[in-house]
């Protein structure tokens, strides 16, 4: 694939390939990739948040002509266009080596959004990330996966504050030119690639793809010059508007998706619903066999064992449902293509106790897919239980819903600096040996000091990065003096630093430490011990009490008694995510169990030796060991959930955790902190990174289904 020279100064011809690097997503998780884009302009590689196509179109000619002639930079050019190409193929990869059978074969993976890099704004939190992340170690691997999602060509949603801390939405513009996707094309050039009836009419669907490693992901798009006005922003905004918006984004996702990687050729041997917002893919597999002259019930038979469907919450929120009017009058009389009635096909979503006159996604998902998981332990019985009905005649411990713990991948969230760590005690070659039992055990063994040394450095970076971003706040935005006192620009860069990163729903509590402000303020302004939390994340746009509770944390920050040791960092993304999970000093996460199916961010923050303090749900649930963190324990029956927890969270950092922190040696190293520190970081990388996960998905969900073995259980019966 070719990509154009990017808008912007004519590159040498010594160093032409740098535009070919920057359209691959893998230079971002490849050190020396970003250490030669980072070379050219180091100044600017900061002010485009690390993007190199946007560096390429800023930097200036006569710098570029230097490194052309430079023979440091050009050694390292050489051995990064060498990798690449090397990349380009899947020859010599754990797939490839492991099951040579298979490596002509691809699995489709659908997911609604995908976290790959803050520069392709088409993410929301968790999902997302998690999507990018397993993309990412699938093509470390060689895994031969191909993405399907949405192109939201205004984003998610930009976050700005008020001066009352209440958020305020915006479409997140951004330009195409500077990010790495490329318009596909179908055979005669055309970018209409797959044709959809929505309410009545057609709707032309095209495509982007973007390149993530090995991996291509295939992003849909409706706004295309022959379609309707009102289909054409069907694609604009991630989870926008009211449902019959989203219902036609998710036929969209499905039905598109699979008719437009038919027309480019591909015929998956499994498919991976990441979601229910991507159950109508199974859907339009299982009409594609019923047209082809399959009856209906051995087409929902053969779609079922080749399908995998993953689901991601507990939430009910997070389950969509469409009433049977929306879903028929957007999507037709489809199941006259399918040859059943519309009772059967209806049936398909049907909840069997609640929500009769409703389509539920998740469930129609279950239906169709021979292998269901959860994404944590503690979320797997979570799932069973909520999901029993289905099984009827079952106990719910027997409810066919497995399990596969997220993971993180190691090379997008480890800092740099903890790398070169890893590099000058393990050698170089340390990632290729995650896998051994016995590896990350040796983390044990790092000098304490080191370690410190390295922590300090993030710790830094992220306190110059949150007073720059307050300082361009101020200059551009802000028009009130009292936004920098909650930006973090009174933040003491020697004091405990607790970060708390995530999406403002009620349930993660974002609001639980503020519980008695008079014990927070003991805590926070102690001049011996001082302690600072910085707060950052986006309530859903469409979420009021999400945002009632991020304008209470937000109103906190600008109280005179807390001295500025409070802060909240606008518009959360993973260019922030980043230094936030690498330079706190500790993690905080106190969702109300059992509504936290995993929670990835911890998993981050403690692959950088961050340790984490969390109630036991999700990944921390089964990730607790003692020595690396802490933990709210389980509130008995009939206590009042939130009194106990913010009693538990004060007491683990009055008495255990800030004493830990600032008890010293003499040469001002926290020894048993460190320890904390990386027994955090054994933990997080021994059993949950995205490497681990993948290979789970590979040998228990897709072989069987690439295999076309029986699936291991029976379907619902209700």
């Amino acid at each position: 694939m070719t990509h154009p020279e990017p808008s912007g100064p004519a590159v040498p011809e010594r160093i032409n390939g740098l535009a070919s690097v920057a359209a691959n997503l893998s230079w971002s998780w490849n050190r020396n990739a970003r250490a030669l884009f980072r070379m050219l302009d180091v100044a600017l590689w900061r002010r485009t948040q690390h993007n190199p196509i946007e560096l390429l179109r800023r930097v200036d000619p006569a710098r570029l002509a230097a490194c052309a002639a430079d023979p440091a930079f050009l050694g390292l050019y050489d051995a990064v266009v060498a990798a690449a190409a090397q990349n380009a193929t899947s020859a010599g990869t754990w797939f490839a080596t492991s099951y040579p059978e298979s490596v002509t074969r691809s699995i489709a993976y659908f997911c609604a959004e995908f976290g790959l890099h803050a520069s392709v704004p088409i993410y929301s939190g968790g999902l997302g990330v998690l999507a990018g992340d397993q993309c990412k170690a699938a093509s470390d691997q060689g895994i031969p996966l191909v993405g399907v999602g949405l192109f939201y060509t205004r984003g998610y949603s930009d976050q700005r504050l008020r001066l009352d801390g209440w958020q305020e939405d915006a479409e997140e513009r951004f330009a195409v030119a500077a990010t790495p996707l490329e318009r596909v094309r179908g055979p005669k050039g055309d970018p209409c690639l797959a044709t959809v009836r929505l309410s009545g009419r057609p709707v032309s669907v095209g495509a982007w793809r973007v390149m993530v490693g090995r991996v291509p992901i295939l992003l849909l798009d409706t706004d295309l010059e022959q379609n309707d006005p009102a289909d054409r922003g069907l694609s604009h905004r991630l989870y926008a508007g009211g449902p019959d918006l989203r219902l036609r984004q998710e036929w969209i996702l499905g039905v598109g998706g699979v008719r437009v990687l038919r027309t480019l050729g591909y015929d998956p041997a499994a498919w991976h619903a990441n979601e229910g917002h991507a159950a109508f893919m199974l859907v339009e597999r299982i009409r594609e066999l019923v047209t082809r002259g399959t009856p209906f019930a051995d087409a929902v038979r053969r779609v079922r064992a080749t399908s995998v469907f993953t689901t991601h919450t507990p939430v009910p929120a997070g389950h969509d449902t469409f009433s049977l009017e929306q879903v028929e009058q957007c999507i037709g009389p489809v199941w006259q293509e399918m040859g059943v009635a519309r009772e059967v096909f209806t049936r398909l979503g049907a909840h069997p106790v609640v929500d009769h006159d409703r389509f539920h996604m998740p469930v129609a998902a279950i239906r169709l897919s021979a292998r269901v998981n959860a994404v944590s332990r503690r979320h797997g019985e979570e799932a069973r239980r909520i999901w029993a009905p289905l099984w009827p005649d079952r106990e719910v411990a027997r409810v066919p819903i497995g399990h596969v713990t997220n993971g993180v991948h190691i090379a997008t969230w480890m800092a740099n600096r903890v790398l070169t760590l890893f590099d000058s005690h393990f050698g170089p070659d340390w990632l290729a040996r995650v896998d051994d039992a016995g590896f990350w055990d040796k983390v044990l063994e790092l000098d304490g000091a080191a370690v410190w040394a390295v922590h300090n450095q993030l710790k830094s970076h992220l306190m110059r990065s949150i007073r720059e971003q307050a300082r361009r706040r101020w200059a551009d935005q802000w028009k009130e003096a009292l936004h920098l006192v909650g930006a973090g620009t009174l933040l003491d860069p020697e004091a405990l630093t607790i970060g708390f990163g995530r999406r403002f729903a009620t349930y993660k509590r974002a609001d639980l430490i503020f519980r008695d402000p008079d014990r927070l303020q003991r805590l926070l302004v102690n001049p011996w011990r001082p302690v600072q939390i910085v707060f950052s994340g986006k309530a859903h746009p469409g979420d009021e009490p999400g945002k009632q509770v991020l304008q209470r944390v937000y109103a906190q920050t600008r109280e005179a008694r807390f001295e500025g040791r409070l802060a909240f960092i606008e518009d959360y993304d993973m260019h922030l995510a980043h230094s936030l999970v690498q330079g706190v000093d500790l993690w905080l996460n106190v969702p109300r169990p059992p509504l936290e199916a995993c929670g990835t961010s911890g998993m981050k923050a403690a692959l950088n030796g961050v340790p984490q303090l969390s109630t036991l749900d999700g990944w921390w649930a089964e990730g607790y060991d003692g020595p690396n963190g802490w933990a709210l324990p389980a509130v008995p029956a009939g206590q009042d959930v939130d009194a106990a927890d913010a009693e538990q969270l004060y007491r683990l950092l009055e008495t255990e955790v800030v004493p830990l922190f600032y008890d010293r040696d003499a040469a001002n190293v926290p020894r048993r902190w460190v320890e904390t520190m990386k027994h955090a970081l054994r933990a997080a990388g021994a059993r949950f990174t995205a490497q681990r996960m993948v290979r789970e998905y590979l040998t228990e969900y897709y072989l069987p289904a690439m295999r076309g073995e029986p699936p291991a259980d029976d379907p619902p019966t209700a």
